[in-house]
């Protein structure tokens, strides 16, 4: 019973002419630009909690518990329900402002989506950077996350339509590269503010945001609009001489029609979220909650928000633990430029697979290796550098497994197999469930590691397991087919062709009777 799913035989892939052409690069490279905001809020949190003078102001219980004897329970310092809210609110906020954003994103475009998120991401760096209190600095992550959620609804979306079908995997995955290179540059801004005398480095950590902030708030009102976008709000002729311009030839008749055809049927569509509920749209709704669900339970935010907290949990000083959780950062953006060059080249669901191996296999080690030495009491003694180095080691081999499979294909997938009636509210799903069990899994975290302790890691690795299993039984391969095309994917599927009906065969065709038909 074959899992992969390819195109009929009868029906070959259309090949829209088109070349990528230095307009549409630069293009993408500025709007994926985006994920910047997404990563330095994940790359910063994690560091700032872990300086003394951050601690002490805001979260003084948890800078005593840090301090108090060294032989206590290493695996229950950081629990602290206070600080772990500080952390998740953002995602909580997020969660919501992406339910918002696909209304903004279908009827006004991708840009102002992404405009509104910059600024919002802008105002909560600035409340963060001024912080006297608590409730300031979660009133800032709140404004954070509402930028977060409209950023990461509109610029996936951007990029899937706007690149070339052929290179569609390369320039969506910008978006995953953006997201690396933030949290690098924060992990690399955390360990020199830490050392600032005085402490108050953390506060040019927070405040730093506004940099990624205001790149893709420039950069939103620079941008040129997508041709399906221009045409979804009644900008034909626009949206005719954009696609020559983005595909550099004058033959864009096959592509324009296709477009407009999707678009027709989707002003068909009165309340697309209730439209994502039909039969025939059940393969998108899955993957559109499934992949980001999964896409969580990696375990990979738990290893980027809080590296600099786990290392110093399993024994590194803090600047120690900083500077591992710089090279993990390194790391990432290295395995994320694999990534880039292979995605179109070997397709989807090998680096998911193969990805999805390497991670487990490095879990079992680390487990192992928290478990020999810390055991269930949590009291490690004094670690020897071999050992620091074996569990670093092993962290750098699963974030590459991750940063070349689930972490930019988490985000390209879901974006590229929606049809246009449903895609902005699909793409809402998929930014919903992600923010959903962020933030789950950020709130239980530090009370998971402190009851769970080294079992954290094999939890996380049932799952990685599973969402294995997964994606080779049901994932089908959506490499090299357009984006308007990509029904045909379902249709040839051994599980999901039962129900994709026959009227949805991968070319969005106008119902008779001017009418979305009921499946």
């Amino acid at each position: 019973m074959p899992a992969v799913g390819i195109a009929p035989t009868g029906a070959p892939n259309k090949a829209y002419p088109g070349n990528l052409t230095p307009y549409v690069t630069i293009t993408c490279i500025v709007a994926a630009m985006g994920g910047l905001i997404f990563g330095y809020d994940i790359g910063i949190s994690g560091g700032v909690t872990s300086m003394d003078p951050f601690l002490l102001k805001f979260f003084p219980s948890v800078y005593r518990k840090k301090h108090a004897d060294t032989s206590t329970n290493q695996y229950c310092q950081y629990d602290s329900e206070t600080l772990t809210m500080f952390t998740s609110s953002l995602y909580l906020a997020a969660l919501l402002s992406s339910i918002v954003a696909a209304t903004v994103t279908r009827k006004f475009g991708r840009k102002l989506s992404m405009f509104f998120g910059g600024v919002l991401f802008c105002v909560g760096a600035i409340l963060n950077g001024f912080a006297k209190a608590v409730w300031m600095l979660i009133v800032g992550r709140m404004l954070l996350g509402f930028g977060i959620g409209f950023a990461n609804q509109s610029v996936p979306l951007y990029l899937s339509e706007m690149a070339p079908y052929k290179y569609r995997g390369a320039l969506n995955i910008g978006f995953q590269l953006s997201i690396t290179i933030g949290i690098l540059i924060a992990q690399v801004l955390n360990y020199f503010f830490a050392k600032i005398k005085g402490g108050w480095g953390w506060r040019l950590s927070l405040g730093g945001a506004m940099v990624p902030a205001l790149i893709i708030t420039i950069g939103s009102i620079v941008l040129p609009d997508t041709p399906n976008s221009m045409i979804e709000r009644g900008q034909r002729d626009e949206a005719r001489e954009k696609l020559k311009r983005i595909r550099g030839v004058d033959d864009v008749d096959e592509e324009f029609n296709d477009l407009v055809v999707a678009s027709e049927a989707s002003q068909l569509v009165e309340n697309p979220w209730r439209n994502l509920l039909k039969r025939k749209y059940r393969p998108h709704l899955s993957m559109a909650i499934l992949i980001p669900f999964f896409q969580q339970l990696t375990g990979i935010n738990v290893i980027m928000f809080y590296a600099p907290v786990l290392f110093n949990t399993i024994g590194f000083g803090s600047n120690a633990s900083l500077m591992s959780a710089v090279i993990t950062g390194i790391v990432n953006v290295g395995a994320t430029m694999v990534s880039i060059y292979g995605v179109d080249k070997w397709g989807r669901r090998f680096l998911f697979l193969q990805g999805g191996t390497q991670m487990l296999i490095c879990q079992a080690v680390v487990t192992a290796a928290i478990a020999a030495k810390f055991g269930v009491s949590g009291d490690p003694g004094n670690l020897p550098k071999w050992y620091a180095i074996v569990v670093v080691l092993f962290i750098c081999i699963y974030v590459a497994g991750f940063a070349w499979s689930w972490g930019p294909l988490g985000w390209l997938v879901p974006s590229e197999i929606f049809p246009l009636e449903i895609r902005s509210a699909a793409q809402s799903v998929n930014v919903s469930v992600n923010m959903l069990f962020t933030f789950a899994v950020a709130q239980a975290f530090l009370a998971m590691l402190c009851h769970l302790k080294f079992g954290l890691f094999i939890f996380f690795a049932f799952f990685v397991l599973v969402m294995t299993i997964f994606v080779y039984i049901f994932l089908p391969e959506t490499k090299g087919i357009p984006i308007e095309e990509m029904g045909r994917v379902w249709k040839s599927h051994w599980y999901w062709s039962r129900f994709v009906t026959e009227e949805y065969n991968g070319e969005v065709e106008m119902p008779k009777g001017g009418a979305l038909k009921n499946v």
